[in-house]
């Protein structure tokens, strides 16, 4: 794998792949302030309803790249686990 594969854009785009079947899109801080710097700077929100699904709690932008990819796994990996029961 490249150097490049662990770019931020590329983790992003990642990201925001993985968020796709669940129909929510990567949302990312651009007014940084001293919380958002410390951690996080990403939220999650559905694109239907507009509702942020993760990384707004505490604050707004409170989630890490790794977290909403950690939550989009899990939330990948517990949709195909229900698709196995059928």
């Amino acid at each position: 794998m490249s150097s490049r594969a662990h770019t931020l854009v590329a983790m992003e785009r990642r990201v925001r792949r993985l968020g796709r079947p669940f129909g929510v899109s990567l949302l990312v801080a651009q007014k940084r302030n001293p919380k958002i710097e410390a951690h996080g700077g990403y939220m999650l929100r559905d694109d239907e309803t507009s509702a942020i699904v993760f990384g707004n709690k505490g604050y707004e932008f409170s989630a890490s790249l790794d977290e909403v990819e950690a939550f989009l796994n899990e939330s990948r990996d517990a949709m195909h686990a229900e698709r196995r029961k059928k």
